[in-house]
């Protein structure tokens, strides 16, 4: 069970230098952030569920891709990606267009409002996220900048 309560003044039981005790708690502030980044994508013009969102995500960062790449990236079977790209297409978020050299292989591409909508989803949530980080003292936003950092460079040293 997670010990968070928001305050700040809650101690994990246990030492306080546990790593199960601290991880309990990382996955409880996780929780909050998840659901913090939910509710400012919902908050969109156009209300996306996170898969169709995923989806967007990451067509845009390989744009031309096709919907096997789709499926792999996403970890779920080709009818289920098809049927999700049909949907974003329906809601003039991705265009399919046919690969110039391979004949049967299809290109997904993000269509300018698909990048709009991505664009508004990340703008929300960074402000979501601002106005948190406003809410705390200037120390405790250095300490967990601080702490983030040395999380990410474990994280990279590890893998």
């Amino acid at each position: 069970m997670t010990r968070l309560s928001g305050s700040g003044d809650d101690q994990a039981s246990g030492p306080g230098d546990d790593p199960l005790s601290l991880a309990l708690e990382i996955a409880d502030a996780a929780d909050g952030l998840a659901n913090l980044w939910s509710v400012a994508a919902q908050g969109a013009s156009l209300r996306l569920s996170p898969h169709q969102l995923r989806a967007l995500r990451i067509m845009e960062s390989e744009p031309g891709l096709n919907l096997t790449a789709l499926a792999e990236g996403m970890e779920i079977g080709l009818p289920t990606a098809s049927r999700l790209c049909d949907r974003l297409e329906a809601a003039g978020l991705l265009e399919r267009e046919l690969h110039p050299q391979k004949r049967r292989e299809v290109r997904l591409n993000l269509t300018g409002h698909g990048r709009q909508v991505l664009g508004e989803v990340a703008s929300r949530r960074s402000r979501a996220l601002a106005a948190v980080l406003a809410a705390m003292e200037s120390a405790d936003r250095d300490a967990l900048r601080r702490g983030m950092r040395a999380f990410l460079a474990a994280q990279d040293r590890a893998s």
